[in-house]
């Protein structure tokens, strides 16, 4: 191998992993950050790290010619992209082959081809590659667009010819909304790619999307290593992957194959790829579009044959041919991955930006592929993925059981995330029979997404039993430091004269009030709770581990202490609860501010349109204002029928994430 210096530009989970792979080869790395990643994990990983710009990824990660001038200083053989940011730059790709480096993924000609959705759909109809219904070119008149919408036949999709992720994608159902939505979709697709065009295309009912990994070197070998499945998206953005696909005959696999085989051959590729389908109900297969880089997913595939792409990326790289021939692959067993996010599913998955206050995973028989740690933080200015959980089984059954498993025992705090979502999903009857379509999540959304029940007694006896440990360790620790370590102002157990010896939590629970009476008694508490008195017993409490008994069962449950928030995780397939500790003084301080209701911005972002005016009536449900975050957009509704008394921002107006955006007064009645 002629690589032996590397540079990584890229960040989080995907620059972890490829210096994992690079330290494992004897491949010296550096890594690039922006000023919010000083302290990440990925800057940790490499043996070396550079500052390239501010926070916002198009004044770092996107500076192609600050990497590649950081490559040249360091010493770096070759560039490695790898997904997302500058993979998938046809002109950084030509820009590493002058300077004389090496670009770990195809040449820039490839890039071009597939870089436009309509382009490539083009190209492969030459190739004769099957193709969706549509309408793929030049022209972008809305009013033309509008037509050839009407000429396919609703509903249809809107897709940005230069993207993907699900950035600047959106269905439209019935002709009255295509206008709205081809301009959101052009907004985003501007936002997210520079690039506005976009492509339309028949929208397929209960369609599996179905991807094929192809590797190809310099020496004309080109072969694939079998398909992911994954079709179970929301938004247009995958959820959970699996490898093989559920249900695919050893026919159809060859057949899918070889027409993505012959795909990466049209267009003279070189290194890791994939190419995806769209597969309708009776099994019939489509070109979607290649994505010239290696995908988020791709340790499903590494599972299920073995092998390390990102290994064979870096020899191909370096001139060598691809270590296997087609008839030496085999397909062993099964493989999910679940994308853990933070995000709030009651919240419309509104994305969210804070603290990670505890972050552990189970160790055993699953794979972590993550960027940050316990105690770093998801910030506004990139993707909020936390981890990937990957597991491997004999079968699919074995597989999603472990999966399952793996979800249930890993522990998240400080902001919401799906991970109760994604637990649910994995249990749900229908994605263990493999009825999997991207409408899945839609279709399943009442199981999936039940309304939030109110916390229930043993997350508030945890909680309770928490604090109490807080207060037992800190009083001690207080008693020690004052001198006076006898002194009954150190005492934590509720006595009072001619009383019950008690203690009265009051915690938040969403927008409701729980209130906890602990009663102290010799060999533990008794809580008065909302559905009765329960004996309780705290047995050991380390870092948030909790040994309990809670009437009588024993058993062991992780309560995240983080300001006046307990974050309670009791695990057996209980869901996680926030619940806040109510402190009297700061509550009466909020009554004495004659503090109201506030419309604010659930996160922090850019306001891309201003859909009222000041004085204006709205009923409940009416879009008020489109919020641009993560490059995602987020629609802003009046909650009830009512006034927008006062706007505070406008158009194009930068937020941060709890500022109050407007004054709305709901109707009197």
């Amino acid at each position: 191998m002629i690589i032996r210096t590397l540079l990584i530009a890229n960040r989080g989970e995907i620059a972890c992993r490829i210096a994992r792979t690079a330290r494992r080869l004897g491949i010296r790395t550096i890594a690039v950050y922006s000023e919010a990643d000083a302290d990440s994990l990925h800057v940790e990983s490499c043996d070396e790290a550079w500052p390239i710009g501010a926070a916002s990824a198009r004044d770092s990660y996107l500076r192609g010619d600050v990497i590649l001038d950081v490559a040249k200083r360091a010493g770096a053989d070759a560039i490695h992209p790898g997904y997302g940011f500058l993979s998938e730059n046809a002109d950084f790709a030509r820009a590493c082959a002058d300077a004389g480096i090496i670009f770990v993924g195809p040449p820039a000609s490839a890039i071009e081809a597939m870089g436009s959705k309509s382009a490539a759909k083009q190209l492969m109809e030459k190739a004769k590659v099957p193709l969706v219904p549509g309408y793929h070119g030049d022209k972008q008149e809305p009013a033309f667009l509008e037509r050839q919408a009407n000429r396919i036949g609703y509903p249809v999709l809107i897709k940005a010819s230069a993207g993907g992720g699900g950035k600047g994608m959106k269905v439209v159902e019935q002709p009255v909304d295509f206008a709205a939505q081809l301009a959101s979709a052009k907004r985003e697709a501007s936002a997210s790619f520079g690039d506005d065009k976009v492509l339309i295309e028949k929208y397929l009912v209960r369609p599996r999307h179905v991807e094929i990994q192809i590797f190809a070197d310099g020496h004309g070998n080109c072969l694939h290593l079998f398909e992911r499945d994954c079709s179970v998206q929301r938004r247009h953005q995958k959820v959970i992957e699996e490898a093989p696909a559920p249900g695919m005959a050893e026919a159809r696999r060859r057949e899918m194959g070889d027409a993505a085989v012959a795909a990466a051959r049209a267009i003279s590729y070189v290194g890791a790829g994939t190419v995806e389908f769209i597969v309708d109900a009776a099994g019939d297969f489509f070109f979607m579009e290649m994505n010239t880089r290696l995908q988020v997913e791709h340790p499903v595939t590494e599972a299920i044959t073995g092998l390390d792409l990102v290994e064979w990326q870096l020899r191909v790289a370096s001139g060598e041919p691809l270590p296997l021939a087609q008839d030496q692959l085999r397909i062993n067993g099964h493989a999910f991955e679940a994308r853990l996010y933070a995000e709030d599913p009651a919240r419309d998955f509104v994305p969210q930006t804070g603290r990670l206050a505890a972050l552990r995973f189970p160790t055993d028989g699953v794979r972590i592929d993550t960027g940050v740690r316990e105690g770093d933080s998801v910030s506004v200015h990139y993707d909020p993925m936390i981890a990937k959980l990957i597991v491997h089984g004999a079968d699919r059954t074995e597989a999603l059981d472990r999966l399952s498993r793996a979800l249930e025992a890993t522990r998240v705090a400080g902001l919401a995330t799906n991970i109760g979502f994604l637990a649910a999903l994995a249990r749900h009857p229908a994605f263990a029979a493999g009825d999997v379509h991207t409408g899945f999540i839609a279709e399943h959304e009442a199981d999936l997404l039940p309304p939030a029940q109110p916390a229930g007694d043993i997350h508030l006896a945890l909680a309770a039993l928490a604090f109490m440990a807080a207060r037992t360790r800190e009083a001690r620790e207080e008693a020690v430091r004052s001198g006076d370590p006898f002194s009954p102002w150190h005492r934590v157990d509720g006595w009072r004269l001619n009383d019950d010896a008690h203690h009265r939590l009051a915690f938040r629970d969403g927008e409701a009030e729980r209130v906890v009476t602990l009663h102290f008694r010799r060999d533990g508490f008794v809580l008065d709770l909302p559905g009765g008195s329960m004996p309780v017993q705290l047995l050991a409490e380390e870092d948030g581990l909790l040994t309990v008994l809670l009437d009588g069962v024993r058993r062991e449950a992780t309560v995240i202490r983080d300001g006046l928030d307990y974050w309670v995780l009791p695990g057996a397939g209980q869901p996680d609860r926030r619940l806040s500790l109510i402190d009297p003084l700061l509550e009466a301080e909020a009554m004495a501010e004659g503090a109201g209701a506030r419309f604010t911005a659930p996160m922090p972002g850019k306001i891309v349109q201003v859909l009222i005016e000041a004085g204006a009536k709205v009923t409940k449900g009416a879009a008020l204002m489109v919020m641009e975050a993560m490059k995602m957009e987020h629609t802003i509704a009046a909650p009830a029928d009512g006034t927008v008394a006062e706007l505070h921002y406008g158009t194009g107006d930068l937020v941060e994430e709890g500022a109050e955006l407007l004054r709305f007064e709901p109707a009197k009645g």
